[in-house]
């Protein structure tokens, strides 16, 4: 299983090594190119969602970092600050199954508010990976609006504001660190349509546009804001990109034949509860879960949007009712914490936005859910990427015997004798 590790300061050193390199570093300012509309990798790069491999000959040394492309990236190597060894390895037999929780944040911009920057901080602090899915355009400036196609929309048209030049910027900075602490950089696509005539009714090929798009932008930042002096982000993106999650939660049946294409490895865009996840199209399917929402004989999606929805409807509710709406988010994300830890095991998925709605109520409960869960010894907060790595690395009838456990369901016989003869 997954064994818990601080960050070392050997890691930040090689963190600090790696910045100072590329600042000193060239770039090729003429690479640049229009967003890609063939799906074939370009030569020495990888598909979207796939290793990079076939970069350098068998048995030669490869001098890191590299550039890619226009300089926006560059390849530097295993990324630093992952779980200590052994990693994800196979559950032996009998054994309980460790307590996986993944925040994650939807849109991952950094403005006035400061809240990636915040919220990494407080990661850092506390023992824990996230997700990050940034959405493309917020690394496109607005007056290069029309290098954006969204199906069904006009050049430039998006349901979300673009940045200001200084937001672009201060988001880069925060995406590099994010990356270099150990967290993942997925992708919530662009624009954010929803709605009839949004991503609900995108065809396979509609979303294989708009995630080559959102790779252009993260991969070509550099043309499109002329900021060449600025260092590349650490990553190769066609490697780091192996999932996402749909704006609304809609239009996940195509966006999987999408991902599928483009060898994603998971997919957060459902609607679920809190069992163990299965694969659909071959890419894992690992929504956001109902969660109890106390007080009420309801549950609502593990979200700060959704319990905003449910406690006020709007963004600036009562302020009388603040401080009730954010004890009843914190306690029912900790009672759904609960039932997972003392019952299934299932993994805790929950999403968030970078947000100061009703006063900012639900950064401070998912901000105390964090610096409870996290530090425990025996919970793993992970991104979604080490959860896949973690669950490709286990016997399949393993797994399908974990997904029997209904919510909060725990073996009757005991976690060995449940597991002892599933492999």
């Amino acid at each position: 299983m997954i064994r818990k590790t601080r960050r070392t300061r050997e890691a930040r050193r090689w963190a600090a090594l790696t910045v100072l390199f590329l600042l000193v570093s060239g770039v090729c300012t003429s690479c640049a190119d229009e967003p890609r509309k063939a799906r074939e990798p370009a030569d020495g790069q990888a598909a979207v969602g796939g290793a990079a491999q076939g970069r350098v000959p068998a048995g030669k040394k490869e001098n890191l970092p590299r550039l890619i492309g226009d300089g926006s990236t560059a390849y530097t190597g295993a990324q630093p600050g992952q779980p200590a060894e052994p990693g994800a390895e196979p559950l032996a037999p009998g054994e309980k199954p460790p307590q996986f929780v993944v925040f994650s944040w939807d849109g991952a911009g950094e403005d006035d508010l400061g809240l990636f920057s915040h919220f990494r901080e407080v990661a850092r602090e506390h023992d824990a990976d996230m997700t990050y899915f940034l959405s493309g355009l917020y690394l496109l400036p607005e007056d290069e609006r029309e290098r954006y196609e969204p199906p069904g929309h006009a050049p430039g048209a998006s349901d979300i504001g673009y940045l200001s030049d200084e937001h672009i910027v201060d988001t880069l900075e925060q995406l590099r660190l994010a990356w270099l602490d150990g967290s993942e950089i997925a992708t919530h696509f662009n624009g954010h349509f929803c709605g009839s005539d949004g991503v609900a009714s995108w065809s396979t090929e509609d979303w294989l546009s708009e995630i080559e798009q959102a790779r252009w932008m993260v991969e070509h930042w550099r043309t499109t804001t002329g900021r060449t002096d600025l260092e590349p982000l650490p990553f190769d993106y066609g490697e780091e990109l192996i999932g996402g999650r749909a704006p609304c939660l809609e239009g996940q049946d195509n966006l999987l034949r999408a991902a599928e294409e483009l060898g994603f490895r998971y997919d957060s865009s459902g609607n679920g509860q809190q069992v163990w996840p299965g694969k659909r199209h071959g890419v894992w399917d690992i929504p956001l879960q109902a969660v109890p929402m106390p007080g009420t004989s309801f549950e609502t999606l593990a979200m700060d949007y959704n319990f905003m929805v449910n406690q006020s409807g709007t963004s600036d509710g009562d302020p009388e009712k603040y401080s009730a709406w954010e004890k009843q988010m914190r306690d029912g994300l900790l009672a759904a914490f609960d039932r997972a830890y003392e019952g299934n095991r299932a993994p805790l998925i929950i999403g968030n936005h970078f947000n100061d709605w009703n006063g900012g109520i639900y950064m401070d409960a998912v901000e105390d859910v964090i610096k409870e869960l996290c530090p425990r010894d025996d919970v793993h907060c992970v991104s979604f990427r080490q959860l896949v790595d973690w669950l490709d690395a286990q016997d399949p009838q393993v797994l399908e015997r974990l997904r029997t456990l209904d919510v909060g369901e725990r073996p009757r016989e005991g976690w060995k004798a449940f597991l002892a003869g599933a492999a």
